[in-house]
């Protein structure tokens, strides 16, 4: 009997068919933390072209990935090693799926035989099965002649429809395993449309037509996944030729500039209390909008809906008109309707608005000027140079996480530009921050400033090491009143309170450890100067900023959801 006995050259291991698979559908970044059984992975990615990102800890790598899939409209893709690190990832991967973002999360596993077993492996944990719960879908490749087929099922299940994260598991066997590329059946190969558009049904969009056209307040409420959808020229077509005012959700800031008249964000109470009809594009009606409930709502509001989910129809209030399909298709047959019904929103509602907006916004305006003269720093006096600068440079990216700092932030930093404002999305997850902040960076090739609470730093602080080590342009502002909320809680006996911090932390040497530039700031005028120094120089850079440990109240905007207790000795 003749045996063809292939040359090992000739043949391909699990490795390389992944990232061949990964390559031809265009993903060319990789975010991750290497260890076993992954780390030749990572080398060989490397080798053959791809860029990997390595990082401190997986969540940072799995969060960076995920923003990255926001930004581009492609699955983002993480590396993790096995059980540990898996689950160091895994609440990165669950909060990518709620919000929404596509994702593929690779782990390097133990061998199934071995699991099922319970026989004790290295790091061993039936890790496919635990991913299951928190992620769209989850795939285990136990065959090398597989890696084509499972990442083409990966990127399409990540990208359509809802996007969200996908788990790819693979034993260490499979990564080594070598086929024939002519094994390989499905050959590998470039998907086909993976994310198709979903065009709403005739009646869905009449439906919606009639219930606006019927509106007395009518009110425009944007979600990040309009956004994600990248479906700003429609909404700024639809606003400029009906006049109807709108409300962006945090994320969604700059789809249509924040400066633009019919924004009503600075009379936001007043619209959602008022709006017989709502339409929300992209957006949920979830914590983050109360349910839709009265009394942030109007009781007797209509709800108009666009997403690409009919899960999401009827969650928390009765939806008279579910629109669904893509968004854009769905804006543009809507405005269509609309234009031949000659629809204008009625001026006696903008007017009541742009009444309330002025009013607040010369408020605001007034705290800006106040703290510019405080002998106390606060948060006004910190942000108002960020939000001078953003208005000038709009190209740069903004990461923004913690209490007061998100909250304040993302009432006072205007954005001009779509997807230019990243956050803690729909969980409010702390820690997002610094691998976000890389992502926008390495994806997009601007600046971008990662505007931290003292405690949300305290999750990712490490990963300005990386920031540092591949030098990219990130200013990371840590905006430090020594606590959780703040640092006044009281003291008892010998214990710190519980949100507690160090009001006299350096921050700023953990940059100077690694090469970035480091600055402390106490006063308004240094803040500005030194902001502005940073952001020209282009590198990294860390600024910490000591304000009043008085400044910031618990739980910033969001307190009612924080049970008060009575407190007894």
């Amino acid at each position: 009997m003749e045996v063809n006995i292939m040359a090992e050259n000739e043949m391909k291991s699990g490795a390389e068919l992944l990232i061949d698979a990964l390559q031809t559908n265009g993903l060319e970044n990789m975010y991750g933390l290497v260890g076993i059984p992954v780390t030749d992975f990572a080398r060989l990615a490397q080798l053959k072209g791809m860029k990997y990102f390595g990082f401190r800890r997986e969540d940072a790598a799995v969060d960076a990935a995920a923003i990255a899939g926001y930004l581009t409209q492609k699955p983002g893709v993480a590396l993790t090693v096995s059980a540990p690190g898996f689950l160091n990832g895994l609440t990165a991967l669950a909060q990518a799926t709620k919000n929404c973002f596509p994702l593929i999360m690779i782990s390097g596993s133990s061998e199934r035989h071995i699991i099922d077993l319970d026989q004790g492996d290295y790091e061993g944990l039936d890790q496919y099965n635990v991913a299951k719960p928190f992620c769209k879908k989850a795939y285990r490749v136990d065959r090398a002649e597989d890696m084509g087929l499972a990442v083409a099922r990966a990127i399409r299940t990540a990208v359509s429809g809802r996007p969200g994260g996908v788990y790819l598991d693979l034993p260490a066997d499979t990564i080594g395993q070598l086929v024939s590329p002519d094994a390989v059946q499905p050959a590998i190969y470039p998907l086909v449309d993976p994310d198709p558009a979903q065009l709403p049904s005739s009646n869905a969009i009449t439906r919606a037509v009639d219930v606006i056209k019927g509106a007395k307040k009518p009110l425009l409420i944007l979600g990040k996944g309009a956004a994600y959808a990248q479906a700003e020229k429609q909404l700024q077509a639809l606003v400029q030729q009906t006049d109807l005012p709108f409300l962006p959700m945090s994320m969604a800031k700059g789809l249509i500039p924040d400066g633009e008249a019919h924004s009503a964000a600075a009379a936001r109470s007043l619209a959602l209390k008022e709006a017989d009809v709502v339409i929300l594009v992209g957006a949920r009606l979830n914590w983050m909008l109360s349910h839709g409930a009265a009394p942030t709502f109007n009781a007797d509001a209509k709800f108009v809906q666009l997403d690409i989910c009919a899960d999401e129809f009827d969650s928390n209030q009765p939806i008279a008109a579910p629109v669904q399909g893509d968004l854009i298709s769905s804006l543009e047959l809507i405005l269509s309707g609309l234009q031949a019904t000659n629809f204008k929103t009625d001026a006696a509602w903008l007017t009541e608005l742009n009444i309330k907006k002025n009013a607040n916004i010369e408020k605001m305006a007034k705290r800006v000027a106040d703290a510019k003269v405080n002998d106390k720093l606060g948060y006004y006096g910190v942000l108002a140079p960020i939000n001078e600068y953003f208005a000038a440079h709009p190209e740069t990216y903004l990461v923004s996480e913690g209490a007061n700092t998100l909250d304040i932030g993302r009432n006072m930093i205007d954005m001009k530009l779509p997807r230019h404002r990243l956050d803690t999305g729909t969980w409010g997850v702390m820690g997002i921050g610094l691998g976000y902040a890389i992502a926008a960076a390495v994806e997009t090739g601007q600046p971008v400033v990662a505007l931290e609470g003292d405690s949300a730093f305290g999750f990712d602080g490490m990963e300005m090491e990386t920031i540092c080590r591949y030098q990219l342009p990130v200013t990371v502002v840590v905006v430090n009143n020594g606590g959780i909320y703040n640092g006044t809680d009281r003291q008892v006996a010998d214990q710190p309170g519980p949100t507690m911090l160090d009001a006299k932390a350096h921050y700023e040497k953990i940059a100077e450890a690694f090469g970035g530039d480091s600055y402390f700031v106490t006063t308004a005028d240094e803040m500005e100067r030194i902001f502005n120094q940073a952001m020209a120089s282009g590198r990294p850079n860390l600024i910490n900023v000591a304000i009043d440990p008085a400044m910031g109240k618990e739980s910033g905007h969001i307190g009612n959801l924080n049970p008060k207790l009575a407190l007894k000795k």
